[in-house]
């Protein structure tokens, strides 16, 4: 139980930080000042501009990370009958990734090839992806033109049409509810924003969070092209940095340290008390012992050896087991995606464990421990018996 507990803490915590980052804040993220301080109502009009210059000096300073363009907007998306009148629309949030370049990162970040429920990836320009219960609520099939209705970076109205060639499905309530996502380049056009994006996203490699690296990387950054003084100068925050995300994180750990602590401490106590007794229990044996001869020094190791016998078997089966369903739980998860259905917070709505080297033995020594401690406990009687006791407690 406690290894799976601590386990399904840390998949849930990574779960948490690998969602936000692949969809939202990347491990650091470039926006300009002004931008940094709207983000959440996504205001393109105070967006980054010159990215490819830009991305040139990450990709030479920063070579061992990934860094990726994107531009988020919203607007409606409308679905035409055949006369060309509205059919169905509503409200879309979207995402403008490099699609239609072979080497892009961001399909692979975004997880478009597992997450495709209908039709394929964008191929050619203007085609989009949208999530399949947004798709299902429109009534749009495969290969029908819908036109985005949006406000172009200098304020004025955009209307573009797109073909949507596929469906799209995150685990992710905030993103399945109405989500549309397109070039780069087709967004750029649509929306006005020549060599232009939202923010740039950075990754490291092998795609895992470090704090205190991702904190030095964007310090660095900051102090050679953040000027205080310009509100529209690029300016990197890392991800801990965004949206008090880092003393979330701090506050979940410290709750699920807590609480694995005292879930340790209690079945710590139960095998404890389980040596105990154990040990009260046979004191008619260790009498029988004891008048036969037997020295006390050697019947206390005795029942020594026996706990650890009984409490590292015991342990390894409990671990065993343990690490057997966390495994199981790390492929499958559970789905609480009934319990988030208003949620707009990007985070998987499946929820996974996650077995790591402390899983290993986080049950098992509490587990050997405790019951050798409650035998060693009640051994300590076995001094106190006198041997003039010994045939009155046996007749008895």
């Amino acid at each position: 139980m406690t290894v799976l507990l601590y386990s399904f803490m840390r998949g849930a915590i990574g779960d948490m930080v690998d969602s936000s980052a692949r969809f939202d804040n990347g491990h650091v993220k470039i926006m300009t000042r002004a931008y940094s301080e709207l983000s959440d109502q996504m205001p393109n009009d105070l967006a980054l501009l010159g990215i490819g210059d830009l991305l040139k000096q990450l990709n030479i300073g920063r070579p061992d990370m990934i860094w990726t363009p994107r531009i988020k907007f919203g607007g409606l998306l409308d679905v035409p009958d055949k006369n060309g009148l509205t059919r169905a629309q509503g409200p879309v949030f979207g995402i403008g990734i490099d699609l239609l370049n072979s080497d892009s990162p961001a399909i692979e970040i975004l997880n478009l090839k597992k997450s495709i429920v209908r039709g394929a990836i964008p191929r050619s320009e203007n085609e989009i992806l949208i999530s399949e219960s947004f798709a299902e609520k429109l009534g749009v099939a495969i290969g029908e033109t819908a036109t985005l209705m949006s406000s172009t970076m200098h304020g004025s109205m955009s209307m573009h049409n797109f073909k949507v060639v596929g469906t799209v499905r995150f685990g992710m309530v905030a993103l399945d509810r109405g989500t549309m996502i397109a070039d780069l380049n087709d967004i750029r056009t649509a929306l006005d924003m020549t060599d232009g994006a939202s923010e740039i996203v950075g990754y490291t490699e092998d795609m895992v969070y470090d704090d205190k690296r991702m904190i030095s990387v964007a310090q660095d950054f900051n102090g050679k092209y953040s000027d205080p003084a310009d509100e529209f100068s690029p300016h990197m925050q890392s991800l801990g940095e965004q949206g008090g995300l880092q003393g979330i994180l701090k506050m979940a750990n410290a709750i699920g340290g807590i609480i694995v602590l005292i879930f340790v401490f209690a079945m710590s106590i139960v095998l404890w008390n389980a040596g105990l007794m154990n040990g009260l229990r046979r004191y008619g044996e260790i009498g029988v012992r004891l008048a036969m001869g037997e020295p006390k020094g050697g019947l206390y190791r005795s029942m020594i050896l026996e706990s650890i016998c009984i409490g590292f078997v015991g342990s390894a089966l409990g671990t065993a087991l343990g690490l057997a369903i966390s495994y199981w739980m790390q492929y499958t998860g559970i789905d609480f995606s009934s319990m988030m259905q208003k949620s707009t917070i990007m985070i998987s709505s499946v929820y996974r464990a996650r077995v790591t080297e402390t899983s290993y033995y986080i049950g098992f020594l509490p587990g050997l421990f405790a019951s050798v401690i409650g035998t060693m406990f009640a051994g300590i009687g076995i001094y106190r018996r006198q041997t003039s006791q010994l045939f009155r407690e046996l007749e008895v």
